[in-house]
């Protein structure tokens, strides 16, 4: 449940931040009247993310098992890229996201309200098609119940508030670190989306292996243990996989998640210069300002 609370949580704050910075920018430049348009974009976008998730849920019910395990591991695999894109887009851009929406607005205002209605469709409906594709996969990943969607309803919900606390000014944080944070858990909960993606893949038959397993510790975790339950839903974890989603886990998370945290500590780590020889000028030695 709480990788499901975090899928939602952090792509949910994403589209929220979008939503924030186009509307408050909209006030501040006095174009209140541009709401509805804006408003009407924000909804076609949400509408989409819905039926293309709703479309993903009912329209693989009517086929075989092997058809569905086929596309199921197919959509984790393309779900994994896109999460891993995204993350890595929004650690790079975070900081200068408000600017670049605020460029986009102002063209949209010069063409008319049908250019501002495509902005806002296309600025949240990426963040609603990707999140519906993650969010679709990681439940199945989770196992069935209601615990999974809840988790995934709740981060949402949570990213409404905290979207709504920005906007108003009552909440302040460090967004660069708490995109940096979150992103490295949603890699973590990636990998295990992309492992059990390989295993519907062995499971159609489009890639050997399933009888070849790494290890088998069902009897020390069973899968219906409160904290096999537990590991299952925060980390994807299978207490009986094969040997090659041990390998494309590993193959994934390793480098991925030490490229993606490497910038950071790189520059946490960063030496501070010498300080200057005593015998310069005091106005040598100030910083020029630029």
């Amino acid at each position: 449940m709480f990788s499901n609370y975090l899928i939602g949580l952090r792509e949910g704050l994403e589209a929220s931040l979008v939503v924030c910075i186009l509307i408050a920018y909209l006030v501040k430049t006095e174009n209140k009247d541009k709401l509805g348009p804006l408003w009407l974009g924000v909804g076609l976008a949400a509408a989409l993310s819905l039926a293309f998730g709703a479309g993903l849920e009912f329209g693989t019910q009517e086929l075989t098992f092997k058809a569905q395990e086929a596309i199921g591991g197919t959509l984790s695999i393309v779900a994994v890229g896109l999460v891993t894109w995204m993350v890595f887009w929004m650690k790079r851009t975070a900081r200068h996201l408000k600017a670049e929406l605020q460029g986009k607005l102002d063209a949209a205002l010069a063409m008319g309200t049908g250019a501002l209605v495509a902005t806002a469709f296309l600025a949240v409906g990426r963040e609603g098609l990707e999140t519906s594709l993650f969010v679709w996969r990681s439940v199945h990943a989770a196992g069935d119940g209601a615990g999974p969607l809840t988790g995934v309803l709740l981060g949402i919900g949570s990213s409404i508030v905290l979207g709504w606390l920005f906007y108003r000014g009552a909440l302040k944080i460090n967004l660069s670190k708490f995109f940096t944070w979150t992103g490295g858990m949603l890699v973590v909960v990636a990998a295990g989306v992309l492992a059990y993606g390989v295993h519907d893949l062995q499971e159609a038959d489009f890639v050997p292996g399933l009888n070849d397993k790494a290890f088998d510790i069902s009897e020390t975790i069973p899968p219906d243990s409160w904290y096999g339950t537990l590991l299952k839903g925060t980390l994807n974890f299978q207490p009986d996989p094969t040997v090659l989603q041990v390998v494309v886990w590993a193959l994934y998370l390793v480098p991925v998640l030490a490229l993606f945290l490497a910038p950071s500590l790189i520059k946490r780590t960063k030496p501070e210069p010498a300080p200057k020889p005593k015998q310069e000028s005091e106005s040598e030695s100030e910083p020029s300002g630029s």
